[in-house]
């Protein structure tokens, strides 16, 4: 019952409120009929007259503005169905217990009215104040503070930390991060030398590495104390411009190079030279020779095996070797090697602490007793000196300070047992290589030249290069 009566105020509101607004037109032409219990509604055909009416309101398409208000007043829906020919019959139960909220007719709700265009704001949401942070920031950190840090970078971070900023680029090349590089092994493009040595480098090891051209953009003398390139792939005129730009090296290595009188001057203009390593080098003329050593008063240990020398180059070298040098490496002469040359260097240089004479079958026996007049031989190696008796080597323990002695092909088995026997003192055959001068011992990976450990070295080829470049571009 409510159902019904509900539907009567419903249908009573909605037919009233279409004929109200024009909708509804062709319902009305098709004289349906609709109704509910209780209720029946009966829509005669249109009159010519309301037709006229109906055409008089604009069409929702048309450009003629319109203002009508949603608004109905509920005692005049029988008025307005009356005039149009509708009749409303009412049940039997009649309306005395329907709720009065169901009979009252609501229009559909009314339009939101548009915001005019002077009023409309687009409200941004305001900022929320930054709350203070704790901590420090990294602009307020002090220039020493940042360079501690930038110290514990490989090399590779070192290069992407300089793109960061200006700052930050300036102190990535501080002298004092690239003290120390190790870049053994690489194949090093043409511009990266140049680029590299002069941002600090003291120590550089870079050997068994192929190293292009330098293309320095600076005629500054390098920082460079220690370096070592042995065996390289380089360009004599690659080395010759390296060089050329030393003056305070300490420790240099240049072992297997192809090497020329040019570059032998380089290494004159020296003077506090302290290690020297040219075993296996070649190219360059006694003359040259010569002036280096007397440039070189300093030198403290020499490496001269194995460089090809004539006798000349033999006789230049005893005759201006350093007087205080402690340790020499003169093997691999055989015949250009005579008893007189080791008569005039052991005469010459009485400090001598370590001594390889290996593989030089001039020498006899006769000269021990020039060994003799060494107060502070410690170390000897006389391996593949043919023309020495294993016997005769019984007489090297009236040596005091005498501590090791290499006799490789000399010594057989059953002599060495009776030598290690007689001279207990002395270890014999305890070691096939020579450390003079040479910036690496022990292990072929050992990362330290001349007991420096190298802090920057190479782990990322690909980002190395990357960044390599856009260093360069920005000290451009």
């Amino acid at each position: 019952m409510w159902a019904g009566r509900a539907r009567v105020g419903t249908l009573c509101s909605s037919w009233a409120s279409g004929a109200a607004a024009g909708f509804g037109g062709a319902a009305a032409r098709a004289g349906k009929t609709e109704g509910g219990p209780g209720f029946r509604c009966i829509i005669p055909r249109w009159s010519t007259m309301h037709r006229r009416h109906l055409q008089e309101i604009p069409d929702l398409g048309s450009n003629i503005s319109t203002s009508f208000t949603w608004a109905w007043d509920p005692s005049k829906t029988s008025e307005l169905l009356s005039g149009m020919g509708v009749s409303v019959l009412k049940d039997k139960l009649g309306s005395e217990n329907t709720p009065q909220e169901l009979l009252v007719c609501v229009g559909p709700p009314p339009k939101r009215q548009k915001v005019k265009d002077k009023e409309f704001v687009i409200a941004r949401r305001p900022r929320l104040l930054r709350e203070a942070v704790t901590g420090v920031s990294w602009d307020t950190l002090p220039d020493e503070l940042l360079l501690g840090i930038f110290s514990y970078l490989s090399l590779t971070e070192l290069l992407k930390v300089s793109q960061v900023c200006q700052r930050w680029h300036r102190l990535s090349i501080d002298e004092s991060l690239w003290q120390t590089l190790d870049l053994a092994g690489r194949t090093l493009q043409p511009g990266v030398i140049g680029h590299l040595l002069p941002l600090g480098v003291t120590a550089f090891r870079c050997p068994r590495a192929c190293i292009g051209s330098p293309l320095f953009k600076t005629s500054r003398p390098l920082r460079v104390e220690h370096l070592d390139l042995s065996n390289c792939t380089i360009q004599a005129a690659d080395l010759h411009s390296i060089l050329s730009h030393c003056r305070s090296l300490q420790n240099l290595s240049l072992e297997g190079l192809q090497l020329s009188d040019d570059i032998i001057r380089n290494i004159a203009q020296n003077p506090g030279l302290l290690r020297l390593n040219l075993s296996g080098c070649s190219g360059f003329s006694a003359e040259a020779l010569e002036v280096m050593l007397t440039s070189c008063p300093r030198l403290e240990e020499l490496n001269l095996a194995w460089c090809g020398f004539t006798i000349d180059h033999v006789r230049a070298a005893v005759n201006h070797i350093p007087p205080k040098l402690m340790q020499l490496n003169l093997s691999g002469y055989r015949q250009n090697l005579l008893m007189s040359d080791v008569k005039t260097l052991l005469e010459r240089c009485s400090s001598l602490i370590h001594l390889d004479l290996s593989d030089s079958v001039m020498l006899k026996p006769e000269c021990f007793q020039y060994f003799h007049q060494l107060s502070c031989l410690q170390h000897l190696g006389l391996s593949r000196c043919y023309q020495i008796p294993p016997a005769s080597l019984l007489e090297l323990g009236e040596i005091a300070t005498l501590k090791t002695v290499q006799a490789f092909g000399i010594v057989t088995a059953s002599s060495l047992q009776l030598l290690k026997a007689t001279l207990p003192h002395i270890k014999i055959n305890g070691s096939h290589f020579t450390p003079i001068a040479r910036p690496t011992i022990g292990c072929r990976k050992n990362p330290e030249i001349w007991g420096i450990q190298c802090r920057l070295s190479l782990s990322n080829p690909a980002g190395f290069y990357h960044g390599l470049q856009d260093l360069a571009c920005q000290q451009l």
